[in-house]
This record gives structure tokens, sequence and C-alpha cells, in this order.
């Protein structure tokens, strides 16, 4: 077996012969730099200062969107995300500092020098909700459903597993096919959630209808499109550092309306404050503000291929949108991205031309290079490609305030290069349903971010992987991402990914917008909730302060 240097020589080596050849064949979008955007310092906690946490009370939290099923398995919403952390947690989480560290394991993976074993210690007395005592075993079945449940989103983010097994019971073992550098990061996200298997055997598919994890938390009930409540679980194995009796998420997708409850005290946190309404909440006696950049983007999907669903074998389309790399890269010509942005969201979001964040260790040069912004070459483009003008396209959005703000912005912009835009809103949760199975045209829709850019990039750009909601398929970029996965020095992955996204530049399966901040805003008489660069809220150990 080769050293990991020799390993990364070789694979560096191969995988940069594979991306030449298809930049080469493809040709290269023209780049341009980015003016410097707005600097902002994060807070990432509702500080306690001097004050006590009283015990009791029951909070209320407003979503600006419904979460999807809440299964780990098969989710894939970031607001289902903010109810599992209190009921689910996972082998690993991330801190603050967007460093991973042992949650429901005691230590970071042990892996052998071959790559292909990754040994996980595991902690003892903890207990699911409905009191199945939680070990090693009920980790790998987690895994396992992950690998095999139909519908699952967990399947690309595991990596080639060969198998799963348990070495005693607090010692977990994955065995790989090949070497699989992200699969800490995967278990520290909703892969990594680990489920009761006394509830998955007897839920089957409906799990999420009434999850059993460990956790701070459990299920209580559900209304649909209206709230979901979990209470204390009594069972939990640090039950000292929770403070509440039950938190409520309540459902409310417009902006002004969480801002309204927030100030009149019937909330108590709000997620995703509007950049119109958050520097005059920022200022306002008894609420506070947490802000953090994103790892994740915002992005216009376009669909190459998902005819039957995402996951499935590619299609066929037959629209110049789909067939004509022309027609996409005109398209991404179009956007001023800094402009619209800076625009629309008043300075406070960030321009986004990759999934790669500025701030990731995994950024490079390829990494941030900017699409050019040139309406005269994107007009050129499209009378290249054959097609009538103005050509028009459908694209899907939330209906959210601050989505068709940004929306009604973009339609007005890329006329100028010769595009017709019609905007099509549509209910948050009914758009997931649409990027699944496909029924869009072009789609804006966001991701909320992972440490390790596989997270990013793999399930929504390798063929036939677990987001891929465009039904891309390039072979050279199956090449490269899953090189990168199987490399362990950080400088070769981070190279790697920048000649990735040099291809997807030029094939636009996804044209990338902006980069959100993650804006919290809570009552001044709650602490210690947090929020990190992943885009979780989370609400743990919050509680309220004594008075």
């Amino acid at each position: 077996m080769p050293t990991a240097s020799r390993r990364s020589t070789r694979t560096a080596a191969l995988v940069g012969g594979l991306a030449l050849l298809a930049v080469a064949a493809t040709g290269c979008q023209p780049i341009q730099a980015l003016p410097a955007a707005v600097t902002r310092s994060d807070v990432m906690s509702a500080p306690i200062g001097g004050r006590q946490i009283q015990e009791g009370g029951d909070l209320v939290m407003a979503l600006s969107a419904e979460p999807d099923r809440l299964d780990p398995t098969t989710s894939s919403s970031l607001y289902t995300r903010y109810v599992m952390q209190t009921m689910c947690q996972k082998l690993y989480d991330i801190d603050g500092n967007g460093k991973i560290v042992p949650q429901l394991a005691t230590a970071l993976p042990e892996v052998s020098a071959d790559g292909l074993a990754v040994t996980i210690p595991v902690r003892t007395g903890a207990t699911f909700a409905d009191g199945t005592a939680f070990n090693a075993d009920a980790a790998r079945a987690t895994i396992e459903r992950g690998l095999t449940l139909k519908g699952s989103a967990r399947k690309s983010e595991l990596g080639p597993i060969a198998s799963v097994e348990t070495l005693d019971e607090t010692t977990l073992k994955i065995n790989y096919k090949k070497p699989f550098a992200p699969i800490t990061a995967a278990l520290a996200d909703r892969a990594g959630m680990i489920l009761s298997p006394k509830a998955v055997a007897e839920a089957g598919a409906t799990f999420g209808d009434h999850p059993v994890c460990v956790g701070p938390f459990k299920f209580a009930e559900r209304v649909p499109q209206t709230s979901i409540k979990v209470e204390r679980d009594p069972l939990y194995y640090d039950t000292k550092n929770v403070h509440l009796d039950t938190i409520t998420y309540r459902i409310m997708t417009d902006s002004n309306i969480r801002a309204a409850n927030l100030r009149s005290g019937d909330v108590h946190v709000a997620d995703s404050i509007s950049p119109q309404d958050v520097d005059a909440l920022s200022k306002e006696d008894g609420i506070g503000v947490l802000q953090v950049g994103s790892l994740g983007y915002q992005g216009l999907t376009i669909n190459l291929g998902n005819t039957d669903g995402v996951g499935k074998p590619p299609g066929e389309i037959d629209t110049p949108t789909a067939k004509e790399a022309k027609v996409r890269m005109a398209l991404s010509m179009s956007v001023d991205r800094a402009a619209l942005v800076n625009t629309v969201f008043n300075n406070w979001y960030e321009p986004a031309c990759s999934p790669i964040a500025p701030s990731s260790p995994f950024a490079s040069e390829l990494s941030k290079a900017c699409p050019e912004f040139n309406p005269g070459k994107a007009k050129q483009l499209l009378q290249e490609a054959g097609v009538p003008l103005p050509y028009p396209i459908e694209m899907q959005v939330s209906n959210t305030p601050d989505t068709l703000r940004y929306a009604q912005a973009l339609q007005a912009a890329v006329a100028d290069a010769g595009f017709a835009l019609t905007i099509r809103p549509v209910e948050y949760s009914t758009l997931l349903d649409v990027q699944s199975r496909g029924a869009f045209q072009a789609l804006q829709l966001g991701w909320s971010g992972r440490v390790d850019p596989h997270g990013n990039m793999f399930n929504f750009l390798a063929t036939g992987a677990g987001n891929n909601y465009s039904g891309y398929s390039n072979p050279e970029v199956d090449k490269l991402l899953t090189a990168a996965a199987g490399e362990t020095d950080e400088a070769v992955r981070a190279e790697l990914y920048g000649q990735v996204v040099r291809q997807v530049q030029t094939d636009n399966p996804v044209i990338y917008l902006y980069r959100v901040r993650s804006l919290t805003a809570y009552s001044t008489g709650v602490a210690a909730v947090d929020t990190f660069a992943d885009g979780v809220v989370h609400l743990s150990n919050a509680g309220f302060v004594k008075k």
C-alpha cells in the first residue's frame, strides 16, 4: 500500500490531467474579481452575562419555513435540522469555530494506515427517549439504514462503505472499499444522528412521524403547517444542562410577522431575520441579534436530466436550457452577483461564485473565482446557440418576501442579456418536492453548508447522487470528486475541488448566486441560544434568565 504522500502526488497528477482535458474540451468561462464585501463580526451566542438561568419554561421559536419529515435519513431541509438538533444527537458535532468535536462518540475516529478502516468509540450511559440503551450496535444500524433505505439522502454522504460492524458495546468500525476523508464531517450531520433501533423496527418508513433518538428533548407533537413541539427528555444523560420544559417551533413564513411576534413577546427566538428588518431590530431594547457567515450558498439549479426523480440515472430533456451549455453560460454571465446582492439585501449578504465558502480551509483561487458579468457577451452566446430572443426561462422560487425580492431583481437584470425570466412562487415544502421530482426548468434554492466541501459538492454534482437535483452528469467531475474524497492532504483536496468548480462554472448545472449571513433574533430574556456557520440555531441548552 503506498504512503499517504505518494497517494497525494499520484492523485493530484491524475486528476490534474483530467481537469485540463475537461476544460480544454468545453472551454472555460471568463472570470472577474468581486468588490470587497462589508466586513461584519460574527455574534454566535446569546450571552448569560452575570445573570442566572431559571429552570423550566416554554420557549417558542418562529421558523421561516416548515420542516420536511423528521427523519434524518431522508430529510433535505435546514429547518428539520433546527428541530432535530434538540432531539437527535450525532456521533460528532461542530463547535463555534467550525471544528468537529465528539458528541455521542467519545473521541475523533481512528483511521487505519491504509485509510480503509475507521474505528469510533461511543459513550456509555446514554439512553434513547423510548428507554432503549444507546450503544455501538445502534450506531451501526443507523449507518446501515442510511446506506440501504429507499429514498435515503445520506448514502452518498457516507462514501464507499464495504461493511459496518461493532467490535464491542462501545466500539463501532466502518470498513471502506476506498479511503474516504469526509466521513467524520458526514457523521457531524444527519448521517450521524443515531436512531432508536426499537423505534425504527416498529415504525419503519414512518419513523419521521414520531422520531426517537438520544437528545435533551424528545418529540411531543406536530400540527402540520403550524407547529412542532418537543419536551424535555428525563432520560437524557446530561439533564443538568437542560433548562427548558418545552420548545415549540411555530411556522411563520413572513419575515415581518416573525419580527412583529418577537417584538410582542409571543415568540422568543426567530430565525432568518430579513436584511430589511435587522438594522432596526438590533437597535430595539429587549432584542438581540445573532449573526454568522454561512458555509452554504443560494443558487439557481438548472434541470439538465432529472426526469425520473433525484438519485436516478439522468434522462434526456430536449430543451436548449438543458442541452446547450452556451445558454446556461449566458445566464450565468448575465448576473451581476455583487450588485444584486448588495441592492436587494442591504449589504448583509455576500455574492457566491461556488459551493465553497471563501472562509473554508479548502478554498482556493479557483473556487473563489467568479464568472464574468458581461450581458453583451451573454446575448452573443444566445445568438450562437440559435435560440429565439428573448429566451424564456421559468424559475420556481419559495414564496418568501426576501426570495421574491431577489427573484424580481434577477428577472430585471437578465433581461438585458436577452432572457425573459418568469417567476413562479411556491411554498417551501412544495419546492423541496418539486426539486426532488425534477418538475422544474430552473429552481432557486439554497444549501446551508457543511464544514467539509464534500458535503456541499458530491451529493449535488456527482452522477446519481442523493441531492443531484439537476440530473447533472460529467465523468471528469465524478472522478475529481471521488479522488478528493479519498485524499487526506488538505492542500491537494483544495486544488481538486477548485478544478471541480472550474468545470462546473463551464457546465452550469447550478449557477451560484449569493451567500447569506444567518440572522437570528432573540429576546434578551433568553440566554444560551447559539448559531454556527452551518446555519443551525441551537436551543438545547437555552433558558430563560432570572429577572
